[in-house]
This record gives C-alpha cells, sequence and structure tokens, in this order.
C-alpha cells in the first residue's frame, strides 16, 4: 500500500512509494546514444532494488559511507536512493573536485566506498584516495581502473544482481525519519569544506514546505530542466527528490552550452540557476538584440521600461496599459518562446541574485524568483511566489519554517529542516546551532544579516564578510562586487580592504572588454558613498574551479584568492 506524504519516513521510502503508484510514467529524461532516453518509475525501482542487493553483498550496511561522484544521469539518483535504502549514508561530490578535495573529503567522511560515473573521475577519486587511507569498494558506470588491493565493479554488473523493491520499500518505511539521509560538504568561500549531517526529515520538511507552492502550480506530469549539479544541496533536494515526488520528469541538461537549444526543445516548467547563468543570458539577449533593427531595439527597450514600471511605479496611464498590452504580443510572447515557452518558475539560488538582473527579465515577461537556503537548512528556507514575487527579497519562509532576526541582524532559522550538525565537528557545531540570548532553544545561526518585511526575508549581506577599514567602517564587499559584476564590462571581481585606508578591487574582465573595465568601475563608484568607492583596481586572472578560487556554485573563494593575489592587492594599497 502506498504511504501518505504524512507517513513517509525516509526519502526511499517515498520515492519506491512512489514508483509502486506511477510505474509507467516517465521519472528520468537524459541524453545518450545521440537521442533522449526515458526512464519510467518502475524501471527506476527495480534498479534500486539490484543496486541496494549489490551493495549489501560486498558489506555496506547502517552507517557507511558511501562517495558518490558523478554528473547529472540516472544513475545519480538510482545510486543515491539505494545506500539511503540500507541505511547506509551518501556522501555527494562535485565532479570538479581535484585529488586534494577528494582526499579530504575521503578522510573527513571515513568512506571506503564509492560510485563514480566515469572512469576518468574514478581515476580522480582514487587519486585522493591514495592521499586518504584508501577505499576498499568502488563502482564505476564504466570498466573501473584497475588498482591493487580495490575491489573494482562495473555498474552492469550491480544492475545485474536480483533485487526486490516492495521488500525494499517496507525496509525503507520501517527507518527512523532522524536517521541520517546524507552527509553534504559545503563547498565554502573560505577554509576546508564541512560534513553537514543531513537527515532525512530535513529533506521531507523542504519538499513539505514547497508541495503547497507546486499543487498550486499543478507541476504534475510537467517536466523540470535539471542544470545545477546533483552533489549541489539544492539539487540534490529539490531535484532529486521533492520535484520528482510531485509528479514532474526530470530532464538532465547537457550543459550550458547546450541550454538554449534544450530550453526551446524540452519546454519545461521550472528551471533553476545560479545567478551567473541569468547574467549569462541576459548577455545573450542583449547581444542578439544588437543586430536587429533600431525599430526593434526600441521596442525592446520600451517593453523593458514598461515591465519595470509595472513592479516598481508609478502606475501606468491608460495609454501606457494599451502599450503594454501590445508589447506583450510583439516583444514578451517571442522571448517567452525562447525559453520554451511554459515556464512557470525560473528559480535563482546559491548566491544573491542583483534586483536589477531579475526585474530584467521579469519585465520581458519571464518568472524568474529568488529563493534562500543553506546546505545547513536542507537546504531550502524560503522562496518568492511567482504570483506574489518581491524580487528585492527571498520570500516568505517555507511552512513550517521559523525564522528570527538576532540582535546584531543575523538571521536565524529553526524547524525540521535544520541540520544535526556538522559531521566529527562539535565546535563547529556548537557555534552554528545554540540559543540565542533570551531563549533556551537552539536556532541555526545562518552567518547571514537580514530584516523581515512584511513576511519576507530581505538578506543585506555576509556577516562574517564584513570589511573593517582603517577608518573603523563597516563595509559590504559582496554588495559592491555584485555592482561591479552587474556591468557588462566585469566578469568575476574581489574587493578586499580589511584594516586599509580604502578599498580596491581585482577585476576580471569580460571577453573584450579589458581596455573598458574602468569605465565600469567609475559608474558603480558613482552609486556608492565614498567609504565605500573603489580606490585602485587592477586586471587580474580568472578565478576558476581549476586553481582552487572559485566553488562549483561559481563563488569567489574570498579567503583563498586574496591569499593568492596577495601582491596584486598590497601593490594597489602601494
Amino acid at each position: 500500500m502506498a504511504h501518505s506524504p504524512e507517513d513517509w519516513p525516509t526519502l526511499p521510502a517515498m520515492m519506491l512509494s512512489r514508483a509502486a503508484e506511477w510505474a509507467d510514467r516517465p521519472l528520468f529524461r537524459h541524453w545518450q546514444n545521440g537521442g533522449w532516453r526515458s526512464l519510467p518509475w518502475g524501471g527506476f525501482a527495480v534498479q534500486v532494488a539490484s543496486v541496494a542487493a549489490f551493495l549489501r553483498g560486498r558489506g555496506i550496511g547502517p552507517g557507511d559511507r558511501v562517495l558518490l561522484v558523478s554528473e547529472n544521469r540516472p544513475e545519480f539518483p538510482i545510486a543515491d536512493t539505494a545506500i539511503m535504502a540500507i541505511g547506509a549514508i551518501t556522501v555527494p561530490t562535485y565532479t570538479t573536485n581535484l585529488p586534494g578535495d577528494h582526499a579530504h573529503i575521503l578522510r573527513d567522511s571515513g568512506a571506503r566506498a564509492a560510485i563514480v560515473s566515469t572512469r576518468k573521475l574514478a581515476e580522480r577519486v582514487l587519486e585522493g584516495a591514495a592521499l586518504a587511507e584508501g577505499l576498499d569498494l568502488l563502482i564505476c558506470c564504466e570498466e573501473p581502473p584497475a588498482q591493487a588491493g580495490l575491489a573494482g565493479h562495473g555498474w552492469a554488473e550491480a544492475l545485474a544482481t536480483a533485487g526486490d523493491p516492495a521488500m525494499l520499500a517496507a525496509e525503507a518505511a520501517s527507518a527512523p525519519r532522524e536517521s541520517l539521509a546524507c552527509l553534504i560538504y559545503t563547498s565554502g568561500t573560505g577554509g576546508l569544506p564541512k560534513g553537514v549531517m543531513l537527515p532525512h526529515r530535513a529533506l521531507l520538511a523542504n519538499r513539505a514546505g514547497v508541495v503547497p507552492l507546486a499543487r498550486r502550480l499543478e507541476l504534475a506530469g510537467k517536466a523540470y530542466l535539471s542544470f545545477l549539479p546533483l552533489s549541489h544541496s539544492y539539487e540534490h533536494t529539490v531535484g532529486g527528490f521533492l520535484l520528482p515526488s510531485v509528479g514532474m520528469e526530470v530532464v538532465y541538461s547537457r550543459g550550458a552550452d547546450r541550454l538554449a537549444h534544450e530550453l526551446a526543445e524540452i519546454k519545461p516548467a521550472v528551471l533553476t540557476a545560479v545567478p551567473r547563468l541569468f547574467e549569462v543570458l541576459r548577455g545573450r539577449i542583449l547581444a542578439g538584440l544588437e543586430k536587429e533593427s533600431a525599430f526593434k531595439r526600441r521596442l525592446f527597450d520600451r517593453t523593458l521600461a514598461l515591465g519595470i514600471r509595472k513592479m516598481d511605479g508609478p502606475p501606468l496611464g491608460l495609454l501606457e496599459r494599451l502599450q503594454d498590452v501590445v508589447l506583450d504580443r510583439l516583444v514578451r510572447e517571442k522571448t517567452r518562446a525562447r525559453f520554451g515557452g511554459r515556464l512557470q518558475a525560473m528559480v535563482s539560488g546559491g548566491a544573491r541574485l542583483d534586483p536589477e538582473l531579475s526585474g530584467f527579465f521579469i519585465a520581458l515577461g519571464l518568472p524568474v524568483i529568488q529563493g534562500y537556503g543553506q546546505t545547513e537548512a536542507g537546504p531550502v528556507v524560503s522562496v518568492n511566489l511567482p504570483w506574489a514575487n518581491r524580487r528585492h527579497t527571498v520570500g516568505p519562509p517555507l511552512k513550517g519554517v521559523e525564522l528570527r532576526i538576532a540582535e546584531d541582524g543575523e538571521v536565524l532559522v529553526r524547524g525540521d529542516l535544520v541540520m544535526t550538525g556538522y559531521w566529527n565537528n562539535a565546535e563547529a557545531t556548537a557555534a552554528a546551532l545554540k540559543p540565542p540570548p533570551g531563549d533556551d532553544t537552539h536556532w541555526l545561526h545562518t552567518g547571514d544579516v537580514g530584516v523581515i518585511e512584511d513576511g519576507y526575508l530581505r538578506i543585506t549581506d555576509r556577516k562574517k564578510d564584513f570589511i573593517k577599514t582603517l577608518g573603523g567602517d563597516m563595509v559590504s564587499p559582496a554588495k559592491i562586487e555584485c555592482l561591479l559584476m552587474a556591468e557588462p564590462e566585469v566578469h568575476q571581481a574581489l574587493v578586499a580592504g580589511e584594516g586599509k585606508a580604502a578599498l580596491v578591487a581585482l577585476l576580471v574582465p569580460a571577453e573584450g572588454m579589458a581596455e573598458k573595465i574602468g569605465d565600469a568601475v567609475r559608474r558603480v563608484n558613482a552609486k556608492l558613498p565614498t567609504i565605500e568607492r573603489i580606490r585602485h583596481w587592477s586586471v587580474t586572472e580568472p578565478f576558476t574551479i581549476e586553481n582552487g578560487l572559485l566553488t562549483p556554485t561559481m563563488k569567489v573563494k574570498r579567503r583563498a584568492a586574496i591569499e593568492s593575489r596577495g601582491p596584486s592587492l598590497e601593490s594597489l594599497w602601494g
């Protein structure tokens, strides 16, 4: 008998229950051998049971940690669900991780088994394992690389193992909600990643908070284009479990270079992305506009202006309302069609989305909404609603989430969505989960500074990222960097000035824009008070994942970047 959402104790119980109910419905679509392939719910359950039986036969059991390194493809959620179903703990890891990153996670988590998608990734994991305590078991979707003392197996071997989905579902349904589902290492902008312990109840609480939104949008039977890596906490929860469980088909994107084509082809109802992608999409739209006639450019500009007016005021007059109706047919309809024509939500997360950037898309009729979350909170805390979108905020908290603003402005979170703590790190756990003054219950201290306005949360800064200048002024580098990167000439920006008399910036120019980057600095400075203005700047090499200065979610690792580019910064202060 299928469980109701109220009594699913674990994620595998939910997924296998849905599979029994929706056996013939499409669940995943992925590109393989030159065409799209579909996997129904029933086939998913059979493969989960086989992989679970294979893992158990190789000695993997309750509490064991299993590294999972894969691109977005059906094998990821199949392995993920199988690991959890036998009581083991998934450790999702970015495909962009270097051997040293894998070594830290293997050493810290104590994982002795890994499931990897490709031989190349497997070799990188094995390099990391050689720096740690090694591996006992490796399963590779391709032919696994040979290594002495290691049990290497192919994915086909795992799928050939006999499994019983019904018995596995019953087992998963008897596990406690508080048991650990996954251990997700925060990418972080400074210091070594910490393992966030997320129990099943945290991810199920996220689901419970989003279900009312999904039902109002009538998402069942529609497509979700999965673009963010499944190892990211947001995609792991939302794309891996939440949206499938409400009946959406998950279509795995082939990458950023194919995204524009896939939007038109797949016609998704929901897409999630980081702010950088929205910057790229805006750039492509504006670049394409340059090739159009002067008349079409004027129509576009007028559409944008009226769209912003509808959001921010003053109200449109009668003639302007009529113009807006016409422009909706001439401009917005064509823009929506480029994005598939069926988008109901383009969700931005992972970093602050500049209101001017979101306003650009909303004014063109695209439903860009910003949410807020942290890995430590399952990860979704709040999200704007397409029908009540306040783009300067990150929306109201999900159902079941309590928010509180501390005396120093820090955002505090409480509810079932909050993590158990950090793996093997009692000190960090105590710092993050503690009672605020005058309270005897523990709240998650997010490290973000914000305010609550009419029930909507607005994030104003990162508490730990403030710069204190020589004059004692507290300045937000994130705010200035966001303004700089909103300019077309700037690709990346790093602002520094701790203990100095003035702020300086290292800037990575957009392609072909190195000579004009000074214009961007002057425009941004004109918007800022004196204490926040950039005194000196210079062009620098890009911050990348490969050089260790960029997180997989495209955020600059501030501490590492400042240390790496220290001489360049010091030369700016003279």
